[in-house]
């Protein structure tokens, strides 16, 4: 399908105004409208992503851990500010490579490379919200074995993904683990998102939304606190997996883990540790 040059620019007025909202209202016009649009790109990205990740981690933290004291959390659970400060340092070194996934799936957006559509009135609501579930399975099942081989295929999990496995006990896991990952580990697990952008119509926006929506998912599985809200893989299965490194290798939800035999039920393991 040829994008004609005038559709294509609807993209690049929407990244315009993405960068307006941060660029525009944290540095003066000088200090980034010359420079390279993917350039631009990557330092609005660098500086959102920032910005999400320590917000929205220290807010949580503060809520469960302070807040909400030995309610969702034991008191000998919940980690040390030295633990959580080594995630951030993990996280932070990474962040720079993270958001250029994001930089890339724009930069093919704009120059027609994908099958992505600007406004959801261009394909109506109906196939709007079709294309996004077959965007969320694609992406579910992506995911699933993308992290399921980072395990199983060694050399990947010696020096990609153990960086991650560190945090392999209740009281080192917290919401600033969602993030600290070996940077190639982390784009790896996140590529199915930009994958599917060649394959699904999908529309800018809502796959810019879900890159960003990794940060404070990744952070809400990594608090331990077992939602037990069915069908999601919240953070009670995501800790059985930190500390058996072989079940629950999915990430919103559990379907592809019991599709595909990796799947153990919180409740369950809690009543064989009992007996």
């Amino acid at each position: 399908m040829v994008i004609s040059e005038a559709y294509l620019h609807r993209f690049v007025e929407e990244t315009d105004w993405y960068n307006g909202i941060v660029l525009g209202n944290l540095l003066p016009d000088g200090a980034w409208k010359g420079l390279p649009r993917p350039i631009q790109s990557w330092l609005r990205n660098y500086i959102g992503g920032t910005a999400l990740y320590l917000v929205s981690g220290f807010l949580w933290c503060f809520y469960i851990y302070y807040l909400k004291r030995n309610v969702y959390v034991p008191k000998d659970a919940i980690p040390s500010k030295k633990a959580m400060l080594l995630q951030i340092i993990v996280a932070m070194k990474a962040m720079p490579w993270y958001c250029a996934l994001p930089t890339l799936s724009e930069y093919m957006v704009e120059n027609g490379w994908t099958r992505c559509f600007s406004s959801i009135s261009d394909v109506g609501w109906p196939a709007y919200i079709s294309y996004l579930i077959v965007y969320l399975v694609f992406c579910e099942f992506a995911i699933y074995w993308m992290h399921r081989e980072l395990h199983d295929i060694k050399p990947l999990y010696k020096h990609l993904h153990a960086t991650h496995h560190i945090y392999n006990k209740q009281n080192t896991l917290s919401p600033f683990a969602g993030l600290a990952f070996h940077p190639l580990d982390g784009i790896l697990q996140a590529s199915p998102h930009v994958i599917a952008l060649f394959l699904v119509p999908t529309h800018f926006m809502t796959h810019i939304l879900l890159l960003f929506w990794e940060a404070i998912w990744t952070a809400n599985i990594h608090d331990c606190i077992h939602g037990k809200l069915w069908p999601v893989m919240g953070a009670g299965y995501h800790t059985i997996h930190h500390t058996t490194y072989r079940h629950n290798y999915g990430h919103y939800t559990i379907w592809m883990d019991w599709l595909f035999g990796s799947l153990q039920d919180p409740d369950e393991a809690y009543i064989s540790k009992a007996e």
